[in-house]
């Protein structure tokens, strides 16, 4: 269906007041279905969902989009091992700048509310396809159904709408005309008439990583379409799907508005024949919003520090444990933090610093062994149904997590470490081949940060001797400030070394979680609530959302002259 941009604004009105507010008061807040349960979406959905993505397998993904050159596509299940066969438009660059610079010039004659319509009803139109991205996020990121849908469904979109609302924001703040005046002494008063004409920056590259596609690339993609920018999204070459069916959706909406569908293109490649460079040093890129490894990140923002560049990166993640009210709950938080999607986000928990005096909890002090052995024990049983870790841990998306599992076990043992739980395939119930691993738990020194002090992207839990619990918050806090954290945790009944801990993570500049339970997932980021990255350490220089994550992304152009002596009067 058709319908106007002015009439969409109408439309979603009260979807963006909605946000604005949610925005301003931290509270929950969401237009969009979290759960895949069919009493909400009744019987045929799921059904219907799963079809659609088996239609798209082993054919030509129809995309129309300027510069098609060939076509690439090499994505491998990670639940079933096999190639999804799909072939996508390989693109060159040059044309797909073109093309989105050109889109810009219709884009940027839009008012703020029409572009947020038009935002809102692309949500909404990904949204409808929830189903058939879930199973699409499955068989690349290696997600469990649930998480596929909540967590690169709805979630992913309210993030992007948080985004939206935020830029909205911040250009509402820019007035589109004032009038001046001032005494100039012997002059007498000068009235001037003044006009602020918002600008963008140009085109932006969006880079989506492997295990979450769209989790930050539904923010970038808004954020830059509301202050006016076109996004190339360019997907990890096993990750290609989801991108390419939100784009295609975004890009029909563009087209029922009766607008340029090059505002939102796709470019896709392949390992063997990268592209990713190329795009971010093409003359045309102007911002950059990159998620992925904390090297390329790295080497991005050294490298293209002449584009607006946006990242987030790897997270060494740490709890620090010193006593608790309720030691099962708070066990059980951090077991399923660390077998959630084996530990394949960025804010899983990853080294678990422990005093070596032990710690209190029912009232009595465990000591060191104790303490880890609950957390193996943990772990243990959420692992030995194979029904109960496919739900938990679902896929490991790359053979080289894998490897990864098995250097730090060699580099453990090597240095005389121990191995507390090892890791092994889990045999799930309903993909026989599944790539899967459950968490690697192994014992290491305080000193020994060479094999603990940066993220491993596998599922692997490094427990921590420490000398004391101020060691522990010492050595954590220290870690994040210079090497990157994300979420960070806490476990403590003493409200006096909680606030200590609160003001040496703020001065490291990295959030802290205290005495999450087994209530929620600890490392559940809500939209219009957490403010997802500090952009103070190394895991990323940008926040999920606030004004500064957007504020940048369009200029402002003054125009001033003076105001008639009649029309003054």
């Amino acid at each position: 269906m058709t319908a106007r941009p002015a009439d969409l604004a109408a439309r979603h009105a009260h979807h963006l007041d909605a946000a604005l507010k949610a925005c301003a008061t931290r509270e929950q807040w969401s237009p969009f279905k979290e759960s895949p349960s069919s009493k909400i979406h009744g019987e045929e959905r799921p059904a219907e969902g799963k079809a659609r993505f088996e239609a798209l397998l082993g054919r030509p993904f129809e995309l129309d989009q300027p510069g098609t050159i060939g076509a690439v596509g090499h994505e491998v299940s990670p639940y079933t091992l096999e190639p999804l066969a799909i072939a996508y438009p390989k693109s060159d660059p040059d044309a797909l700048f073109s093309a989105a610079r050109a889109a810009m010039t219709g884009w940027n004659c839009l008012t703020s509310e029409e572009r947020a319509g038009v935002c809102f009803e692309m949500a909404f139109a990904l949204e409808e396809q929830a189903f058939a991205n879930a199973h699409a996020t499955m068989h690349t990121a290696g997600q469990a159904y649930l998480m596929a849908f909540s967590g690169s469904g709805a979630n992913a979109l309210d993030r992007g709408v948080e985004a939206l609302a935020y830029a909205y924001k911040a250009m509402a703040d820019v007035p589109r005309a004032a009038e001046w005046e001032k005494n100039f002494g012997r002059t007498g008063v000068v009235r001037l008439k003044k006009t602020y004409r918002l600008r963008p920056r140009g085109v932006a590259v969006v880079v989506c990583c492997a295990t979450f596609p769209m989790w930050n690339a539904y923010p970038a993609v808004f954020a830059n379409l509301m202050t006016g920018n076109a996004a190339i999204l360019k997907p990890h070459p096993n990750g290609i799907l989801p991108v390419a069916m939100a784009v295609k959706r975004m890009r029909e909406v563009l087209t029922g508005a009766g607008l340029d569908p090059n505002m939102v293109l796709l470019a896709a490649d392949e390992r063997e024949a990268p592209i990713t460079i190329d795009l971010l040093k093409h003359p045309a890129c102007a911002i950059i919003d990159y998620t992925g490894s904390q090297r390329f990140g790295a080497w991005i923002e050294e490298h293209c520090a002449d584009r607006l560049v946006y990242t987030e990166t790897a997270g060494c993640n740490a709890v620090v444990l010193d006593s608790f009210d309720d030691m099962d709950a708070a066990i059980g938080g951090l077991a399923n933090g660390l077998c959630g999607f084996s530990a394949q986000m960025c804010t899983s928990p990853q080294n678990v610093h422990l005093p070596e005096t032990g710690v209190r909890a029912d009232g009595k002090t465990l000591s060191f062994d104790e303490a880890a052995r609950r957390i193996v024990d943990a772990i243990t049983r959420r692992t030995e149904n194979p029904a109960r870790a496919a739900g938990l841990c679902a896929a490991v998306q790359a053979e080289q997590s894998l490897e990864l599992i098995s250097e730090v076990r060699e580099k453990v043992l090597a240095a005389g470490g121990q191995v507390l739980l090892d890791s092994r395939p889990y045999a799930h119930p309903d993909f026989p081949n599944a790539r899967t691993a459950t968490p690697l738990v192994v014992s290491v020194d305080a000193s020994q940060i060479d094999l603990y002090g940066e993220e491993v992207f596998a599922p692997v839990c490094f427990v921590i001797r420490e000398a004391s619990r101020e060691a522990a918050l010492e050595n954590s806090a220290r870690i994040a400030s210079e090497r990157g954290a994300i979420s960070s945790y806490l476990y403590s009944a003493d409200r006096g070394f909680i606030e200590t801990a609160q003001d040496r993570f703020a001065e490291a500049g990295a959030s802290l979680w205290i005495n999450m339970d087994n209530r929620m997932p600890i490392n559940f980021a809500a939209a219009y609530s957490d403010y997802h990255v500090t952009g103070l350490n190394p895991a990323g220089n940008a926040c999920l959302a606030d004004l500064a994550f957007v504020a940048d992304r369009f200029r402002i152009v003054q125009f001033r002259e003076p105001v008639p002596a009649a029309a003054a009067e």
